[in-house]
C-alpha cells in the first residue's frame, strides 16, 4: 500500500493534466510601416483559435478545405474585434476585414492594412490575449518599408500592448531602446523555453522514462548530456534551415519515442544497455519539436533572425529540464533503494508512460 502511494504521488502532477501535451500558446504579429500606411500580419496556430471559431461544422473530427474557407471571415472578425490600434494618437481601424490564409502546418495568417501612415507613434493592444490561456504569448515585430527592424516585444495577458514612438530617428518601446531589444528578446524566449518544458508533459515523460531505470549519478548524467547535445545539433540544423520537418510528422514521432523507451524498460526488465545513444537519436526528434514551435510560426528577431529566439528558447528548455531532473532523480534513486518498491517501480511507471504515449500517438494521428 505504501509503495503504491509513493508511486502515485510521483506521477500525479504529470497525469493530472494527461490530455494536454505541450502547447506553447505562441502567436506572432508583424507590422510594416509604409508611406501609404501600415501593413499588419497576425499568425495563429489553428488550435489556439478554433475554440472561438469552430471549423468542424459537421463534427466528423476532420476539417476540410471547404470548412476552412467558410470560416475565414469569422477568424478575421474575431482577431480584429480583439485588437486596438492607434496611429499618431488616434484610434484607427483597418481597411475592411483583410485576408485570411492557411498553411500546411496548421497556421492561420490574418493580414490587413491601416491607411494612416505613422509619423510619430504606433500603439498596438492585443485584447484577445485575455480570451486565450494564461500562458499564451504573442511576439510582435515592427519594421520599416525596407524591412529594417524598428522594435520587438513579447506580449502577454499582463502586458498586452506595445507603444512605439518614432522621433528623430530614435525608436523606443515603453522606455526600452532598440539597442536593448536583443537582450530583451533573449530573456523573453529563454523564459518561454522554461515554461514550455515545464508544461511539456510528453517531453517530461520521455525524460522520466529514460531516467526511471537509473540508480546512480553517472548513468543519469550521460543520458542528460546526450539529450542536451542532440538538442544543440537540432538547433543548428533548424537555425541554418538545413532540415525542416513539419510538426505533423515530428509530434507523432515524439509520442512514438515515449512508447518505445517505456516498452524497452519493460522488455529488458529495467536494465537497457547503450541508453545514451538511444537518448541522442530520440533527442534529435524532440529537439525538432522544440524548434518547430518558433519556425512554423514564422517568429524571428529583427536583428538576428531566427537564431536568437531558437537558441534562447532551447536554452530555456535545457534549464527547465535540468531543474526537473534535479528534483526528480533523488526521489527515483531513493525509491530504488526501497526493496518493496524497487521490484515494481520501473515496470509500473513504464506501463503508465507507455499508455500516455499511446494516447498522444492516437491523438496526433487518427484524431488530428
Amino acid at each position: 500500500m505504501f509503495s503504491r502511494q509513493i508511486v502515485a504521488a510521483l506521477f500525479f502532477a504529470v497525469f493530472s493534466q494527461f490530455c494536454v501535451a505541450h502547447d506553447p500558446g505562441l502567436s506572432s504579429a508583424d507590422f510594416v510601416l509604409k508611406a501609404q500606411g501600415v501593413d499588419a500580419k497576425i499568425t495563429f496556430s489553428l488550435q489556439d483559435i478554433e475554440a472561438f471559431v469552430p471549423m468542424d461544422s459537421d463534427l466528423d473530427a476532420e476539417v476540410t478545405p471547404a470548412e476552412q474557407e467558410a470560416v475565414k471571415p469569422d477568424i478575421a472578425k474575431w482577431v480584429l474585434n480583439g485588437i486596438q490600434a492607434s496611429i499618431n494618437g488616434q484610434l484607427v481601424t483597418p481597411d475592411g476585414l483583410g485576408s485570411v490564409s492557411f498553411d500546411d502546418k496548421n497556421n492561420a495568417f490574418i493580414e490587413f492594412h491601416y491607411a494612416q501612415a505613422v509619423a510619430q507613434q504606433l500603439k498596438f493592444q492585443a485584447d484577445f490575449l485575455s480570451k486565450l490561456p494564461d500562458n499564451h504569448k504573442q511576439f510582435v515585430t515592427i519594421k520599416d518599408e525596407s524591412c529594417h527592424g524598428l522594435g520587438e516585444k513579447m506580449l502577454s495577458q499582463a502586458d498586452n500592448a506595445i507603444d512605439f514612438n518614432l522621433t528623430g530617428g530614435a525608436t523606443e518601446a515603453k522606455g526600452l531602446a532598440v539597442s536593448e531589444s536583443k537582450s530583451t528578446t533573449f530573456t523573453e524566449f529563454l523564459l518561454l523555453g522554461i515554461e514550455h518544458i515545464l508544461t511539456g508533459y510528453d517531453h517530461l515523460l520521455f525524460l522520466l522514462s529514460l531516467l526511471i531505470v537509473t540508480r546512480s549519478f553517472w548513468p543519469a548524467f550521460k543520458i542528460i548530456t546526450y539529450f542536451t547535445i542532440a538538442h544543440s545539433i537540432t538547433l543548428a540544423l533548424a537555425g541554418l534551415n538545413v532540415i525542416d520537418i513539419p510538426g505533423s510528422i515530428v509530434e507523432p514521432l515524439i509520442a512514438a519515442t515515449i512508447i518505445y523507451v517505456a516498452l524497452e524498460n519493460i522488455v529488458r526488465d529495467g536494465k537497457p544497455k547503450g541508453r545514451q545513444w538511444l537518448t541522442f537519436f530520440f533527442g534529435l526528434i524532440h529537439g525538432f519539436g522544440f524548434a518547430a514551435v518558433l519556425r512554423e510560426m514564422g517568429i524571428s528577431s529583427y536583428e538576428t533572425g531566427i537564431l536568437v529566439p531558437l537558441f534562447s528558447f532551447n536554452l530555456g528548455v535545457e534549464l527547465g529540464q535540468i531543474a526537473v531532473t534535479v528534483m526528480v532523480l533523488p526521489v527515483i534513486w531513493w525509491l530504488h533503494k526501497q526493496a518493496k518498491i524497487e521490484a515494481k517501480l520501473t515496470f509500473s511507471c513504464s506501463v503508465l508512460i507507455a499508455l500516455a504515449g499511446s494516447y498522444w500517438l492516437l491523438e496526433r494521428t487518427l484524431l488530428s
